[in-house]
């Protein structure tokens, strides 16, 4: 019996399309809100998708779980603030969003490589007299997937 695949592929792209809006939605969501509690579950229900969808789909799409996402974006403001250099370790880490101290810090490590209060000692004299937009690209993290594609060059 002859089949045609495009009759049947096509529910299936539609759905996958309506997957990458959805999850792009959840990502500008992360992008506005990294500061409020958000946790996989909250983000999953304002999508209306299961928490394991969204884990799973959101990894496809972007090489990353949306709490590393989450994460990432507060570390990289947390940088910044740091550099500024008026906060404390502790008023940086509830104003980006984290409610302990400690995944705050040990994230902070993993990503940037030194501990937050190293990073402000450091940064407030390495990027003194640059402009912030300059300051916030030369300092950014790197995130697990970049820093693996980097290393295979």
């Amino acid at each position: 019996m002859w089949h045609d695949s495009r009759v049947t592929s096509r529910p299936a792209a539609a759905h996958h399309l309506r997957d990458l809006a959805l999850l792009r939605r959840v990502r500008d969501r992360i992008d506005r809100e990294y500061a409020k509690p958000l946790n996989v579950e909250a983000l999953a229900r304002g999508v209306n998708m299961s928490a394991g969808h969204l884990s799973r789909q959101f990894r496809l799409a972007y090489g990353e779980s949306p709490y590393s996402y989450l994460m990432t974006r507060r570390i990289e403001r947390a940088m910044a603030l740091l550099r500024r250099g008026d906060l404390s370790v502790t008023e940086v880490c509830f104003a980006v969003g984290c409610s302990s101290l400690g995944t705050f810090s040990t994230r902070f490590t993993e990503l940037v490589g030194m501990s937050p209060s190293t990073y402000r000692r450091q940064a407030t004299r390495a990027t003194a007299g640059m402009p912030p937009c300059v300051a916030k690209q030369v300092t950014r993290p790197i995130r697990n997937q970049e820093a693996r594609s980097s290393t295979r060059t």
